[in-house]
């Protein structure tokens, strides 16, 4: 179910009109060359979250987004966008169902050659399609 989220994950960020039009790349790993700002998952870990009737998973999911600036409201508006984008991940899809998402905590970090970085970390719970 973690492969399927991730996938479905990406796919729902890039039929997002606005994120397209300002990310260069949104890809499910760091792009080998796109030019910023980009947005990548960087990380993501999956726990047992079964009940009697269902198979289930908690994966708890990091997106990374890389731009460049001085100033800190940089990716503010790119952030807010894809926070509101992550959050609205349709509840079914063909390989899960979404039970819930639930955002976890963000990291700002200023790099050398003015670079910034911005990672958001959620958890999801998935229960597999009842058949």
């Amino acid at each position: 179910m973690e492969t399927a989220l991730r996938s479905a994950l990406i796919q729902h960020l890039q039929d997002d009109p606005l994120l397209t039009s300002e990310l260069n790349a949104i890809t499910e790993e760091a792009p080998l060359r796109a030019s910023f700002p980009w947005v990548g998952i960087v990380a993501s870990a999956s726990t047992d979250w079964s009940m009697k009737t269902t198979q289930g998973r908690e994966i708890r999911l990091a997106l990374e987004l890389h731009c460049r600036g001085d100033d800190p409201d940089t990716a503010a508006a790119l952030v807010q966008a894809l926070e509101k984008r992550v959050e609205s991940l349709p509840a079914d899809h063909t390989l899960f169902t979404l039970a819930s998402v639930q955002f976890l905590r963000a990291r700002a970090e200023q790099r050398p050659r003015n670079i910034r970085a911005v990672l958001l970390e959620y958890r999801f719970r998935l229960h597999a399609p009842l058949i």
